[in-house]
């Protein structure tokens, strides 16, 4: 098993290579209705994921399906316009394999982005949240199986997952330009049906503030790999129980557009200011 994943990973290696020869610093992955940011970055190659043989194709509404090379000012990234869930029906080491590839492809950087459902004291849809930890209690731990020993160690450390320097960096941003950002714990559960009250309350008494369908394997891969991992949450609602109103894609997608300037001016003027 361990050696068919990484005989995956090289052939999306290897197709991806024979398109480009750029060398990303900075890993970048959009989340539901934040793909308008790639409107910023000066396009050196776009690759689409069905152009990859093997390569997980997004099927979810406001997921373009597409790897952006370019820079971004003077850095380096690559650009995932959309992903892929464990929910679409993909093995989890497919969820993970783009971010995996990203890292394969040079990435030293990765900045993880969703729409997520808020339970945080005082959180409102259109609120900006830096992940500072994450829960994943139910969605399936990428690294079960033989370990791919070219990747990363058998066990790995999960103590600080998201870097507190990158952290200290997109704080010191949101500050600058005025943008209130709150922070907390992300869960990932598995979707694709939004999460009950009782699962909202259960995670509430765990100390998460925002709930979503994906974002934590990627951490726990990438981390696994020896990435510098940051991320960032759209809050595109008020998860179940605490909204009174019935939960839709429409509404997840329709907030995160509203917050897209804000996002796009946070997540820039961050991946700019990073130490490469």
């Amino acid at each position: 098993m361990g050696n068919k994943i990484y005989e995956k990973l090289e052939g999306c290696l290897k197709a991806v290579r024979e398109k480009t020869d750029f060398v990303p610093d900075v890993a970048l992955v959009l989340g539901s209705g934040l793909g308008g940011f790639a409107e910023n970055i000066k396009i050196e190659t776009e690759i689409s994921y069905s152009e990859i043989p093997g390569f997980p194709v997004s099927t979810v509404p406001g997921h373009a399906g597409k790897f952006i090379f370019g820079y971004l000012d003077n850095v380096k990234i690559v650009c995932m316009k959309g992903r892929v869930h464990f929910y679409e029906g993909y093995d989890i080491s497919d969820v993970v394999l783009p971010a995996r590839l990203m890292k394969l492809l040079g990435a030293k950087i990765l900045f993880l982005t969703n729409a997520a459902g808020g339970l945080g004291e005082g959180f409102k849809a259109g609120d900006l949240m830096m992940i500072t930890d994450h829960v994943s209690i139910f969605a399936p731990n990428p690294l079960i199986g033989p370990n791919v020993d070219e990747l990363g160690p058998r066990f790995a450390d999960m103590s600080e997952v998201y870097d507190k320097d990158l952290q200290d960096v997109i704080r010191s941003i949101a500050k600058n330009e005025g943008i209130d950002l709150k922070e907390g714990v992300y869960c990932q559960l598995t979707g694709p049906s939004f999460e009950s009250p009782a699962e909202i309350r259960l995670l509430g008494k765990l100390g998460v503030s925002a709930v979503g369908m994906s974002t934590v394997n990627e951490a726990i891969a990438a981390n696994h790999m020896g990435m510098r991992i940051c991320g960032v949450s759209c809050i595109s609602n008020l998860a179940a129980g605490i909204s009174k109103e019935p939960l839709c894609h429409e509404e997840v997608q329709e907030a995160a557009d509203k917050a897209a300037p804000l996002f796009t001016k946070l997540v820039s003027e961050s991946i700019k200011a990073f130490k490469i």
